[in-house]
């Protein structure tokens, strides 16, 4: 098979491309390194048994992208994904969320390939409903400074589904809840790395409000795995995938202490504007439709996560 990521240098595109070579696909990588990585590709470049099957494309996915060729797969990953990202980069987000949707949306078209949208949670907003399922049309400020994300993953749902039904196009939607593992960045702002790299540089860790929100935290690789199946499948509106064991970000503070070792204190500073109260996912649709849940248990998970950004900061 042949399969075409865009954002395929960043944390979770990385992961994916690695996934597809490792089952034989051929793999074109897209990505302009607004926030992706070069680093995040090295080993896949340097692996004799894929540089054969491995392309990359430097290439901003906003504007037309042409690829000789057939083509099985497209998975839509190219956004800015973190507040402090699509905060300092929000038209590009807007931009990936609506030009980029319908460039994949018109290649998968001509190649008649599959095709899978990244959304996200945050197209439930500060939800009222709580856990988030698929059928929870949201509470979102469209105006509010997250709306350049928030709404640029709803408009990418909408014409992903209008293509689906007007185009007769095999598409897919999944809705990605707080994710982690090695290749996030320690800059993203993102609460994981934020309390790590704190801990690991003896920094006081930074809990944002009362840390009485909650948020619920899936390892990459569990991830990866409800992605690919869902790829596979004839199901072509949202499902939610994310981890739904729950933690209050001040629990989740301390747990990052206790896990690194770290004597850090906690300081408190206000809650950023329109930062949601709770998050967790009702994977009920997961679990029946692809028979997927997460397995990689969260202090396993924190542990790898740990050793990889050790490494990072001994790096630097």
């Amino acid at each position: 098979m042949r399969t075409l990521i865009t954002g395929g240098a960043g944390f979770i595109g990385s992961h994916l491309c690695e996934r597809f070579l490792a089952e034989g696909h051929e793999v074109i990588c897209v990505d302009n390194f607004i926030t992706g990585n070069p680093a995040n590709l090295d080993h896949l470049r340097g692996n004799e048994a894929y540089s054969t099957r491995f392309t990359f494309i430097r290439h901003d996915i906003s504007h037309p992208l042409e690829i000789d060729g057939p083509l099985d797969n497209i998975l839509h990953f190219a956004s800015p994904a973190s507040p402090v990202d699509y905060l300092r980069h929000p038209i590009p987000t807007l931009k990936v969320g609506s030009l980029g949707t319908h460039n994949t949306l018109g290649l998968a078209k001509l190649k008649k390939a599959r095709y899978l949208l990244a959304s996200t949670s945050e197209v439930y907003g500060d939800p009222q409903q709580h856990p988030q399922t698929e059928d929870y049309w949201g509470n979102v400020n469209p105006i509010g400074v997250r709306g350049v994300y928030d709404e640029a993953k709803r408009f990418a749902e909408a014409m992903t589904m209008a293509y689906h039904r007007f185009h007769n196009v095999n598409t897919h939607i999944c809705r990605i809840f707080n994710t982690y593992g090695p290749r996030m960045r320690l800059d993203d702002g993102r609460v994981l790395p934020n309390f790590m790299g704190q801990a690991l540089r003896g920094e006081p860790l930074t809990v944002y409000g009362d840390g009485s929100q909650t948020r619920s935290f899936c390892y990459v690789d569990d991830l990866i795995e409800g992605i690919v199946r869902l790829l596979f499948t004839d199901f072509h509106e949202p499902v939610n995938l994310g981890n739904p064991n729950e933690i209050s970000i001040r629990d989740f503070a301390k747990e990052i202490l206790e896990i690194s070792g770290s004597q850090s204190p906690i300081v408190f500073k206000p809650l950023p504007q329109d930062d949601p109260k709770v998050r967790r996912p009702d994977i009920t649709r997961a679990r029946q439709l692809l028979g997927w849940e997460p397995k990689v248990d969260r202090h396993e998970g924190l542990r790898r996560t740990l050793n990889y950004f050790q490494q990072k900061i001994r790096g630097n």
